[in-house]
């Protein structure tokens, strides 16, 4: 396994994160968000090809591995994943950002850029993480991602906790998702990641994620249409440079997600991977940092 030392950092607002901080202290810094159900090991890729020359921060999010777990829905609304990033960089002297992050890492990232562009956040990389006007939408109007997403509703579901207290994670996506490609993944990474899922803190922290947010995911039967009197999200447009790297084979979430992105984000940049799965960091890394290489460049 590549090796990714961590410390322990304290946030102001009592949370700590494990972290891994490579690179060079006064390089430009790039903080990287993991998704769901990962580790800050999704990087494991990225930060040794990008430690030469930017300061990489890859923390476990709260609810994950070794970082604070509280157990309360409330403690995983947006505003508090968001919030962690500003004072984890407030922590690491870090002025300034360029955000980085895949899934529910994406999602966080978008939040964060859109509360930071030109103040702290730089530039923004979203990898195959939804922009949150657009998901809405197609979660009302388009059959293939409201199907997709239906395991948001399972992971909601208390009726499912005592699967996931007696067999943890593991219990729960056998039942739920169709993700698992063994071979993908490396076998000692997959290992870890099996272990990670074991720890039963961790996994209702991790499912605060999807309990703790608004978004709606309506029943496979409901009415493929926007609901009577739907308002979007009040979003600002993003007007910081932001890359979107999206994997097109992506089961979870279908390349309609990118459609629209160019009337809310400029400028923008988008590539598409094609062949390649929803964990495109470590499916396709020498794509993924080819992309990064070149936007960071330019």
């Amino acid at each position: 396994m590549i090796a990714m030392e961590q410390k322990r950092v304290a946030l102001a607002n009592g949370i700590e994160l494990d972290v891994v901080d490579e690179g060079p202290v006064d390089a430009p810094a790039l903080i990287f968000l993991h998704g769901f159900p990962e580790s800050h090991r999704t990087w494991r890729h990225q930060i040794p090809h990008f430690s030469k020359d930017y300061r990489c921060i890859a923390p476990d999010q709260r609810g994950y591995r070794g970082s604070s777990k509280p157990q309360e829905v409330e403690a995983y609304t947006p505003d508090k994943l968001i919030g962690d990033i500003f004072l984890l960089a407030d922590a690491l002297g870090i002025a300034k950002f360029t955000i980085v992050g895949h899934d529910w890492g994406g999602a966080i990232a978008w939040g964060v850029a859109l509360g930071g562009q030109h103040m702290r956040v730089e530039r923004a990389i979203i990898a195959n993480a939804p922009h949150p006007m657009i998901f809405q939408k197609l979660l009302y109007t388009h059959k293939g991602q409201r199907e997709a997403s239906q395991y948001i509703r399972a992971f909601r579901d208390p009726a499912n906790d005592p699967l996931i207290r007696e067999k943890g994670l593991t219990g729960l996506m056998l039942q739920e998702v169709n993700w698992d490609k063994p071979t993908t993944m490396e076998p000692e990474e997959r290992a870890q990641l099996l272990k990670d899922w074991q720890d039963r803190d961790a996994c209702f922290g991790m499912i605060n994620y999807y309990r703790g947010s608004s978004m709606h995911v309506p029943p496979v039967d409901a009415p493929y249409a926007l609901p009577d009197g739907y308002t979007p999200p009040t979003l600002p447009d993003l007007t910081i440079p932001t890359l979107v790297i999206w994997a097109m084979d992506d089961l979870a979430l279908p390349p309609e997600n990118l459609e629209g992105l160019d009337d809310i984000i400029d400028p923008l940049t988008v590539v598409q991977v094609p062949d390649c799965g929803h964990f495109v960091p470590w499916e396709a890394p020498d794509k993924f940092n080819a992309a990064m290489d070149a936007f960071l460049a330019s």
